[in-house]
Order: structure tokens, then C-alpha cells, then sequence
């Protein structure tokens, strides 16, 4: 028996006939199998590779076939965007068999916090901050609310496998086991990482060695898509504003920040300059940031200035141009969102990194050099497909970073150069690798130059 025909025929009929797809995808395929048999399973694929489907089919079919009923399923994601964006569709596949997936985050008011504490969903899609508050809330008794849990799924697991927040999700894991009284099935949802054995283990807690686990991955050796990484020097956030505006016209950019001051600060700048700009971080109202959210699936010709609310796993529609202004945080979150482009068929991912510091210049240019693989910055191995994922493990985790073929650190030095710009492009040097001619600011154009950095040999430039 192929693996589509152990699904549910209510899923078979509906995955033809509404959704149109002649077949599964090979991951799809390949996860029913051990899905369908309660197996713990680390899920990988790039972003849009079908992960969801792979998880919800077969343990929608579990659930009819077993005859659940209850809350017994929980999708949890790391962001509120993330699980506005799922609940429609993951919604529509319970309800093809007669069941309900429903949302619990911040925003859901209260209303319909009581509704669902006495008409518990099937599927319930939350965040563990969430799902601690359900275990110390006075108005929950959590005992019959999670009696008869069954499954979790963790969607985007490497980004909390790599902080602190992973350790909270695993404690809150264990609980919830207790509660239900049985051991809980555990399925991750990951992009490609380096070491998804070491995931699935950490994932499965204090069941490691005891439950059977499946990892299930492409292919090994699957090239990775092609990209365009640029860098420019601009100096500063008016600049950077000016080459957003001009770039590009007639298509959606989606201008990463890494903090929401310089997120408000960019979406002034834009709309002092007549572009259409739209602004996500935690700190907006729910309505701010649901219009954020339609727009990114919608419009056009238009700029959307986020910090990481928008960098996993959001349905980014036609997107054109992801900006990132200085750096990203990780080399992980830099592929990440990269990742947001290049879905459509005949476009390519791109990414251009806009630095306003010279620190963030030669960091960007660092980062840029790891497309398409990254390793380990203690690690002296070769170059690998995939980043290795940082599980934190009681407080201490593995830093996931690196450059093409050399390590790259902060440093305390300051670049010579003089009031002009830079002085003697391509002489200074900090890192033990990254040594290219550096961009003269052009005041003329916004101060920004197009700069391309590739690795060079892993030897020390003298300062002038």
C-alpha cells in the first residue's frame, strides 16, 4: 500500500478535488509512514517544501481512525504572524473531516477564550509563552484541558532549539505529558539544518532512547538554490531609506530591522519620501499588525519594515526583495530570510544587505560569504550544505556562524578613514579572513555603492 492510500479516503477525496494536487510531494510520502505509526519525527524541508501538510494529513487520519476526541492535537509556533497565517488552512483541513483547529495567543480576546474552554478544538495552535499561561491560569483547569492530548507539533523548531525559549518549550512539553498521563508524540518542522539527529533528540526531551524517532530530509547532496546577495555602504537610516524608495519600483521589499526603534525610524524616513510602507513588531496593536500581515499576501508596490515577526514560515505570496538593514542576529536567521524570496517559478532568492556602520559593513560582507552553507565558527570542517542547528542545553548553546572559510568577530577597532570615507580600501583588516576593497560612501547618490565581497585565504591584512 502506497503512502497516500493509509491516509483517511475524506483527506484522499479532498487533496484531489479541492487543493487539485494529482500527487504528494516526496516528503509528504514519505512522513505518512512513520507518522501513522506514533513515531517521535523531525520533519525538514525548505521554506514552502509542504511541512505542514507532511505533519497535519497523517495525524488528522490518527485522529479519525483512533477516534479522538478533544483538544488532542497542539501546533506550536514561535510567532504570532506564524499562527495567524496557519489557522485558515490548518482550520480548513480539520474541518474536511468534521473537526476544528482553533488559535490561543495574546490576541485572542476573551470571548472566545471561554468558548473554548468549554468546547475544547481538536487542533489548537499556540505559543508556549501561551501555553504556560493555560497551565497557571486560575480560570483553566488544566487537568481535564489537556486529558486527552495525543500529539504536539512544533513548527520552525530550530529557531527555539537555539535559545532559551526552546528550554522553556521543553519544560512545558514535560508537563503537559504528566497532565495527559501518556507519552506524547512530538513531531518537528524544521528548514534544512547540519545535525537533525541531535534536533530530533533534543526535541524529544526526557523520551530520547526510550521512543522510536525518524528523521526525514531531502536527499543528501540536494544543490541549494541559487541566490543574489548584494551589499551596499549607506551610512545611515536616511540613506537607506532613499536606495529603498528607489530601488526596486512596482514591487514588494520586505526591509528587515533588527530592533523596532530602527524599524519606526526607516517607515518615517519611507513615508516622508512618498512610499507606501507598512510596519511589524511585537509592540503594534493587533490591528496594526494584522493589516501588516493581509498586505504582505496582497499588495503591491509597496514596503513592509519588520523585525523577525515576519521572518518564519509566513505564506510571502509574490514576494520580490527581502532588504536587511546591517545585519541579521545569526547567520540561521540571515538563510532564513533569504528564504522569504524566490518562490515564485522563474524568480531566484536575492537578499541586499544595507550597512550604515562600518562594523556592519564588514559583518555583512561576512554573512553574505556562507550562502549557500554555514558550519559551525569552532569547527574547521569543510563547507556543508546546511547550517547545524544551536540546541541549547541548560542555559549554554552552540553558536551557529560563520564566513567563507574564515571566522569573523566583533572588533573594538575602529576602520582608518578619513572625513571623505574610507582610506586605503582594502589594506585594514580585523578578521581572520574577510579582507576585500571597501566602498567610498558617494554623497552625491545617498552615500551608498554597490560592494562585492568574496572569501578570500585565511591570513591577517596588516593596519595601515
Amino acid at each position: 500500500m502506497s503512502g497516500i492510500d493509509r491516509l483517511h479516503p475524506g483527506l484522499v477525496y479532498h487533496i484531489v478535488n479541492t487543493l487539485g494536487w494529482s500527487d504528494l510531494r516526496p516528503l509528504q510520502q514519505a512522513a505518512i509512514g512513520p507518522l501513522l505509526d506514533g513515531s517521535d519525527a523531525l520533519l525538514l524541508a525548505p521554506t514552502a517544501g509542504g511541512k505542514t501538510e507532511a505533519a497535519v494529513f497523517p495525524v488528522l487520519t490518527t485522529m479519525i481512525e483512533h477516534g479522538w476526541r478533544g483538544l488532542s492535537v497542539l501546533y506550536v509556533c514561535p510567532l504570532r504572524a506564524l499562527l495567524n497565517n496557519l489557522h485558515p488552512r490548518v482550520d480548513g483541513y480539520a474541518r474536511w473531516i468534521g473537526r476544528s483547529a482553533e488559535l490561543w495567543h495574546g490576541d485572542t480576546t476573551q470571548t472566545l477564550r471561554r468558548r473554548m474552554r468549554v468546547e475544547r478544538p481538536d487542533i489548537l495552535l499556540t505559543t508556549p509563552e501561551s501555553l504556560e499561561s493555560l497551565l497557571v491560569s486560575r480560570l483553566t483547569n488544566p487537568h481535564e484541558f489537556f486529558a486527552d492530548l495525543r500529539t504536539v507539533i512544533v513548527d520552525e523548531v530550530h529557531a527555539f532549539a537555539g535559545d532559551d525559549r526552546g528550554w522553556h518549550l521543553l519544560a512545558v512539553l514535560e508537563r503537559l505529558t504528566r497532565l495527559a498521563g501518556r507519552p506524547l508524540q512530538r513531531i518537528g518542522l524544521s528548514a534544512t539544518v547540519g545535525n537533525p539527529a541531535e534536533l530530533l533528540t533534543w526535541l524529544q526531551g526526557t523520551g530520547a532512547g526510550d521512543r522510536p524517532g525518524t528523521v526525514l530530509a531531502p536527499p543528501a547532496g540536494t544543490p541549494a538554490p541559487a541566490a543574489q546577495v548584494g551589499l551596499d555602504y549607506v551610512g545611515s537610516i536616511p540613506n537607506a531609506a532613499t536606495v529603498i524608495g528607489a530601488l526596486h519600483r512596482g514591487e514588494k521589499r520586505l526591509v528587515f530591522c533588527e530592533t523596532r526603534s530602527q524599524v519606526e525610524r526607516l517607515a518615517q524616513e519611507l513615508r516622508a519620501r512618498d512610499v507606501t510602507t507598512f510596519v511589524s513588531h511585537s509592540s503594534l496593536s493587533m490591528d496594526e499588525r494584522h493589516q501588516a500581515e493581509r498586505a504582505f499576501g496582497e499588495a503591491r508596490d509597496c514596503v513592509i519594515v519588520s523585525t523577525s515577526t515576519l521572518e518564519l514560515g509566513i505564506d510571502v505570496g509574490d514576494l520580490d526583495r527581502v532588504i536587511q538593514l546591517d545585519t541579521a542576529r545569526s547567520v540561521a536567521s540571515f538563510l532564513q530570510r533569504l528564504g522569504r524570496t524566490g518562490r515564485r517559478p522563474g524568480s531566484s532568492r536575492n537578499t541586499l544587505l544595507l550597512a550604515t556602520t562600518p562594523d556592519a559593513l564588514l559583518r555583512g560582507a561576512c554573512t553574505g560569504s556562507t550562502y549557500p552553507s554555514c558550519h559551525r565558527v569552532s569547527s574547521p570542517a569543510p563547507r556543508s550544505r546546511s547550517s547545524p542547528c544551536a540546541c541549547r542545553k541548560g542555559g549554554s548553546g552552540i553558536t551557529c556562524g560563520a564566513s567563507g572559510g574564515a571566522t569573523c568577530r566583533s572588533s573594538t577597532t575602529t576602520p582608518p578613514r578619513s572625513s571623505r570615507g574610507w582610506r586605503r580600501p582594502g589594506t585594514w583588516n580585523t578578521t581572520a579572513g574577510c579582507c576585500s576593497s571597501a566602498p567610498k560612501p558617494n554623497a552625491g547618490t545617498g552615500g551608498a555603492t554597490s560592494w562585492n565581497c568574496s572569501p578570500c585565504s585565511p591570513r591577517r591584512r596588516s593596519s595601515p
